[in-house]
């Protein structure tokens, strides 16, 4: 069977609508572009696209100049959202602010919901005037619109075409209109909902995975800003972990200065620190004006987020989503699916940590194992191997002989040594390691040394300790860590060398710290893996530094050499 032709339909609804009683004929005729207008209207599930298609529908119909749709806000007192139509770009941004609804007609319409229709809407007592650079508008026709029985906003017309008034056909129409309007809007606002949770849960999952993969906890909560300031469409996405004075510092930031940020503390007399540790969410408007902020960063930012991250009772830390100044605030919806985000972080940030403490045990339980079988073994075999050479020395009348099992047992006997130095290391708990950063970096390479059957050398310049900060040391350990682990695993290097520069001026001007990792191995092979090295060059730059790869120290340039500098 053939599709219905839509004008024969409309055509049809016209003759039926002409043979109703009492329907006046300028009406009558304008009926077949209401339906036209309201089939517009119901195309579309985008919120925003259709609050743009309703203002172009409505100044059709009414044939208006221009449009607009005010939003109001969860308060009730004035406008979230302003949607125009009608007036040029150029003279939107000399216009600048748009309007919050409250003072002036938009405000009147906020507070008493019902038709208004203006022949001069500057001569009347609520209107506040205009902007610079604003259009000229006399004639105004105003609606409101109700979604679910509920106000949602108002429908503005301005400037009849022709310079005739608004007339009563106008405001029927516009009125019928607006209740078809209520009902796409309805419908947008559920479909919009809907995609705004299955964004939230997706991103919970990205968390989830990211945290539980295995990886370095810092890049994952790294993952955890990320996709926090892009679900709640913040300026920045900010992780803080307690400190142990009992304040906050911000440890994982994505925005697009995170070096700004990064290492900044929240200190434990703020009475935001303690709601949050106390399990409550904290929700600003203006984070700049606000009081309770005392960082440094409070400034740049207006609605903000701040919520603990709890699961279990404990606190582990807090989630930060703030917006730009002047931005719009979060919806209680935003909110409810932010608090839900950031309790399903926490508590996969309490599985990761079980897990890396499980990986943790495993590992001592292994470094355990091979440290008593060095001694019981090795030792032992090694130490009774140089008995039975200094016997068959002192029985030997060769010089050459004597001369050379000689060399032999204090080879051994440095073996000895050495097997001994590398037990002692794996059997020290972390905790026992001075915090300084020469005996961590120390440390590193002599952990290295176990898997890589020897230490590479090292070198330090400058007063490493006193002038590398916390920070950037922190970071550079492990980059070291990460560095030594490729060459172990990919390079196949018999010889390393790292280096700790703390004199170096960084491109920019400012003082920084160098670490160089240098090996004599295969290099690093075009089109490889990257992960490692993305992983080096990522924490650099969040710093404000740089890392970087070149030719080794083996043969010929061979081997690789990885840099990696931050400011100090």
């Amino acid at each position: 069977m053939a599709e219905p032709d839509p004008k024969d339909s409309l055509e049809a609804a016209t003759r039926a609508t002409r043979s109703l009683q009492g329907l006046s004929t300028e009406l009558t005729a304008r009926v077949p572009q209401l339906l036209e207008a309201m089939r517009s209207v119901g195309t579309g599930l985008e919120l925003h696209s259709t609050l743009d298609r309703i203002c172009e529908t409505a100044a059709e119909l009414a044939d208006a100049r221009y449009a607009a749709i005010g939003v109001v806000d969860d308060t009730g007192e004035g406008l979230s959202d302003f949607v125009t139509h009608g007036v040029p770009e150029d003279v939107a941004r000399e216009i600048g602010h748009r309007p919050d609804g409250h003072k002036g007609l938009l405000g009147a319409l906020i507070h008493d919901p019902v038709p208004l229709r203006l022949a001069d809407l500057t001569a009347d007592p609520r209107a506040a005037g205009f902007p610079p650079g604003h259009p000229r508008m006399r004639t105004f026709l105003g609606v409101p619109i109700r979604v679910q029985g509920e106000i949602f906003g108002n429908l503005y017309l301005a400037e009849k075409r022709g310079g005739t008034e608004f007339n009563d056909y106008d405001l029927h129409m516009v009125r019928v209109l607006a209740t078809e309007a209520g009902i796409a809007i309805g419908n947008a606002r559920l479909y919009e909902a809907a995609r705004q949770r299955e964004r939230w849960i997706d991103g919970s999952v990205a968390v989830t995975t990211a945290l539980l993969s295995g990886g370095d906890a810092d890049d994952a909560l790294s993952v955890v800003a990320e996709q926090a300031r892009r679900l709640a469409d913040s300026a920045a996405g900010i992780v803080l972990l307690p400190t142990p004075e009992g304040g906050l510092e911000i440890v994982a930031v994505s925005a697009e200065n995170p070096s700004d940020s990064l290492g900044v503390i929240v200190p434990p007399e703020s009475a935001v620190a303690a709601m949050l540790f106390d399990g409550q969410a904290v929700f600003v408007d203006d984070l700049a004006s606000d009081g309770r902020m005392v960082t440094r960063l409070a400034d740049q930012f207006g609605p903000s987020m701040l919520l603990p991250l709890q699961s279990g009772g404990r606190v582990l830390g807090a989630l930060a989503t703030p917006r730009g100044r002047g931005e719009r605030p979060f919806t209680e919806a935003e909110r409810t699916l932010a608090t839900q985000f950031a309790s399903q972080a926490a508590l996969a940030l309490m599985m990761a940590e079980a897990q890396r403490d499980r990986e943790r045990l495993a590992v001592y339980e292994d470094r355990d194992r091979i440290a008593r079988d060095l001694h019981d073994l090795v030792i032992q075999r090694l130490f009774a191997t140089g008995m039975m050479l200094e016997s068959a020395q002192r029985r030997s009348v060769v010089p050459e002989v004597t001369t050379g099992v000689g060399r032999a047992v204090d080879e051994l006997d440095v073996t000895i040594q050495e097997i001994r130095t590398a037990i002692f290391a794996l059997q020290q708990e972390p905790a026992e390691v001075p915090s300084g950063l020469r005996t961590r970096v120390l440390r590193e390479i002599n952990m290295a040394a176990v898997p890589l059957g020897f230490k590479p050398s090292h070198h330090f310049v400058g007063p490493v300790d006193s002038l590398v900060g916390e920070l950037t040391g922190k970071n550079l350990i492990a980059a070291l860590r990460e560095a030594l682990s490729n060459a172990f695993r990919h390079a196949g290097a018999s010889l390393i060398d790292v280096v700790v520069d703390a004199t170096v001026t960084l491109p920019d001007g400012r003082d920084g710290v160098r670490l160089s990792v240098a090996d004599d191995g295969v290099g690093i092979p075009e089109g490889g893996r990257r992960s490692g090295l993305r992983n080096l060059a990522r924490r650099a730059e969040s710093l404000g530094g740089a890392s970087w790869f070149g030719p080794g120290i083996g043969e010929g340039g061979g081997g690789a050499t990885v840099v990696w500098e931050a400011p100090l």
